[in-house]
């Protein structure tokens, strides 16, 4: 069976033990998918932001922090800062591989068995899709050839054209 699944959809609806946020620095919500998953899993999850802020101070790119998903069919929500793309030469593709790997070693800590993303920083922070969907899928399939806790990892796309090169991607590793 194969563990990494693309999916159309809205991520917020998704069932699953987490979902992953692509928050910004300050983990306070913001627009495209953290905007929507804040609005749609309330309060809870800006409480337990603030929590984290007060703690550590933020979120820096590529690392991971988790909270509850409040009214969301999952657990836990982790939000992960992807990198803004600044034309490839300022470790953008390593920070957005950390994104995935953090992301999912926190999954595993918090017993996680089920995990949807979205297409990270590919909204407003224009990293190129294709790459980015090179660096998703590779960096997951490399997780799980030594990790076996994890069983479903969903990528979801919110449009057609993420779907698609995410769906192509995952085709050709497999053949």
């Amino acid at each position: 069976m194969n563990r990494i699944i693309v999916e159309k959809g809205d991520i917020t609806k998704i069932e699953v033990d987490a979902i992953v946020n692509a928050a910004n620095t300050s983990l306070l919500g913001g627009g495209g998918v953290d905007g929507a998953i804040h609005r749609a899993g309330g309060s809870n999850i800006l409480e337990d932001c603030r929590k984290i802020i007060a703690k550590q101070g933020g979120c820096k790119v590529g690392e991971a922090v988790i909270t509850t998903a409040g009214k969301l069919p999952s657990k836990f929500v982790i939000h992960t800062v992807g990198p803004v793309w600044n034309g490839g030469n300022k470790k953008e593709n390593e920070k957005l591989e950390n994104c995935y790997l953090n992301s999912l070693k926190l999954a595993i800590e918090n017993n996680c068995k089920t995990i949807a993303f979205p297409s990270i920083s590919t909204g407003i922070y224009k990293f190129p899709k294709d790459k980015a969907a090179k660096i998703a899928i590779k960096t997951i399939k490399d997780f799980l050839e030594t990790e076996n806790t994890i069983e479903k990892i969903i990528l979801v796309s919110f449009d057609d054209e993420n779907f698609n090169i995410l769906k192509n991607e995952l085709e050709s590793i497999e053949n």
